[in-house]
This record gives C-alpha cells, sequence and structure tokens, in this order.
C-alpha cells in the first residue's frame, strides 16, 4: 500500500507520465518451471529491450533514471534483501537463481491491486485462491500494472518490454483488454516435471512462514490453477486469430541450445537479433549453468501425485502442443 501511495503521489507531481506508450510488449506465460525463467533472462541481456528488474519491484519509486540506473541504492538493498531470502531458503536460488538486475515478474506489481499469486505462495489461504482463479476482475490489475510499467520508462529506457508471468495463463482475456497489441511466448514441458518442481518452490517460498505445511494440499493447488489456466489459453489461443500472436518455446530444444529459438523468436517479432544481444545472451548463458548452485531435488511422494494421473489430466495440453 505505501508502494501504491508513492506511485499515485509520482503521478499527482508528474501527470505527464501518463502519456507514456506500452507497445506491443512481448510477453512470455504457459506453465512454470518450463525453462521461462531463463529464457526471460536471456532475452533481457539485449540492450535494446526493457524488463522489469528485481530492485524496481522492491522499491519503484522514485521512478528509475538512465543516468544512475546502474548505481541506484535500491540495487544494494536489493541485494542484502535476496542474500536474506537466502539464509531462510537455502534451496531457493537452485529453484529461481537471481541478482538484483535479474528481470522479475509483476507479481509484486499485481500486489498493488490486491490480486497476485505471491499472496498465496506464502500463505494458506484456500478462499483467496478460489476467488482470485474464479471471481475477481483482473483488468484493474493489469492497468495499474500498465501504470507502473510507464512510471519506469518514464526516464529510463528503451520502451520495448519483454515481460514473464505463468500466472497470466489464467487471467488472459483481462491481459489481453490491457494490452490489445501484445504477442505471446509460451513454454512447453512435461508435466510429471513441472508441477512436483512448482510445488516444491511452493514450499520453499511458504516455509518461513509456518510450522506445519500441506505438501499434497500445495501440489493439489499448484495442480488445480495450471490445469484451469491451461484451458483458458488454449480456449483463447483456438478464438479467431489469436494463435498468431504465439511463439512456442519447448524445454528440451532451449536446453540443448537456445539461440536457433531466439532467432526464430525474432524472425517471428519482425526485429534485429543483432551481434551485441547475442554476445551479451552467450555470456551470460556461459555464467548461469542451469546447476550453478545445486541441484533442486525433492521427494515426489511427499506431495502426494500420481504422475499417470497427472499425465492423464494434462492429456488435453501434451497433445495440443506435442508435449514429449
Amino acid at each position: 500500500m505505501s508502494h501504491r501511495l508513492q506511485i499515485e503521489d509520482c503521478y499527482r507531481r508528474h501527470p505527464e507520465i501518463d502519456e507514456q506508450e506500452i507497445v506491443a510488449p512481448l510477453i512470455g506465460l504457459g506453465l512454470p518451471r518450463t525453462g521461462s525463467t531463463a529464457f526471460s533472462c536471456l532475452l533481457a541481456e539485449d540492450p535494446a529491450v526493457r524488463v522489469i528488474r528485481a530492485w524496481e519491484t522492491i522499491k519503484p519509486c522514485p521512478p528509475p533514471e538512465a543516468a544512475t540506473q546502474y548505481t541506484d541504492p535500491r540495487i544494494a538493498l536489493t541485494a542484502t534483501l535476496i542474500a536474506r531470502t537466502d539464509a531462510m531458503s537455502p534451496r531457493m536460488k537452485m529453484m529461481l537463481p537471481s541478482g538484483p538486475d535479474s528481470p522479475s515478474e509483476c507479481q509484486s506489481f499485481m500486489g498493488y491491486d490486491f490480486k497476485s499469486q505471491r499472496f498465496q505462495a506464502v500463505a494458506h489461504i484456500p478462499t483467496y485462491v478460489n476467488w482470485l482463479n474464479h471471481e475477481a476482475d483482473l483488468t484493474t490489475t493489469y492497468r495499474y500494472v500498465k501504470r507502473v510499467m510507464k512510471l519506469l520508462q518514464w526516464r529510463c529506457p528503451p520502451t520495448r518490454w519483454r515481460l514473464k508471468n505463468p500466472g497470466h495463463m489464467l487471467f488472459i482475456d483481462a491481459l489481453i483488454e490491457v494490452f490489445p497489441d501484445a504477442r505471446f511466448w509460451m513454454s512447453h514441458r512435461d508435466v510429471a516435471a513441472v508441477i512436483p518442481s512448482v510445488a516444491d518452490l511452493y514450499y520453499e517460498h511458504s516455509h518461513p512462514y509456518s510450522d506445519q505445511l500441506d505438501k499434497p494440499c500445495i501440489a493439489r493447488m499448484n495442480t488445480d490453477w495450471t490445469t484451469l489456466g491451461m484451458r483458458r489459453l488454449i480456449a483463447f489461443r483456438d478464438r479467431a486469430d489469436r494463435n498468431s500472436r504465439f511463439f512456442d518455446v519447448h524445454f528440451a530444444e532451449l536446453q540443448k541450445d537456445p539461440f536457433p529459438v531466439i532467432e526464430r523468436l525474432y524472425g517471428f517479432l519482425g526485429e534485429e537479433f543483432t551481434p551485441e544481444a547475442r554476445s551479451r545472451m552467450q555470456a551470460w548463458r556461459e555464467n548461469s549453468p542451469r546447476e550453478k548452485h545445486g541441484s533442486h531435488t525433492y521427494d515426489i511422494a511427499e506431495f502426494g501425485i500420481d504422475l499417470e494421473a497427472l499425465r492423464a489430466q494434462f492429456r488435453f495440453y501434451t497433445e495440443r502442443f506435442s508435449v514429449r
């Protein structure tokens, strides 16, 4: 709430911020734990694009400025907060390694409208989850996310946005209403690797805040929202010409060599994949091996997941996109 008040105060003092335009953002969505974080980090290395950086989610005001964007004191603050998180949840960096400049999802900004999956990731609130998934109108939420994006780009271009949030598939109709010219990339992976991993991620998020966690309940919640979201997203893609807005990315191909995939994506966007962008992406990949902080392991049995039943439940998805 304090961040929202600061944003509104900034708009009151500088109403010209609202004249900023967010044009044709590229948005990543689909199932979580599909290589989407690594892919978004690679795309963020292009100096011609803009992302939501982790330090900007911690404290978006005062608005970042181009001249100080690499020395802003919020960068050091964010590094301290990340270190604190690593101390509380040491396995987190195995699952979602990040730094102050890493691209971040817009969950924090969605929280300014009190509709965000960040709340269900740290607390057991089934009535809130049901309301968010089935009753809430996310149109106002995405309008506020757009409001924050305008603030961020006001004095700190570029303005060619790259976003990523798997949860968007639940609210795709509201998202496209606010960002009508958006294009999307959608990542794919075997659900038997996805659902247990995301359940374990939620466990790691929430265990510092509770002394009694129900792992099967966490798994069911994630199975439910990803199933619902995927059905909504497929229905959206199958309407009219909307499928042409999407670029599909398969986990296995991405892990083998992401650069042919990225080249095709830039062709899909009609944008130039410059040598500088390629070089920076290559450097990031070499400095960020998949198991840099250790291997992410978990016991599927503790989450009560039946893999064959899970695959059967998601067959509508795997057959639609030829997911192995």
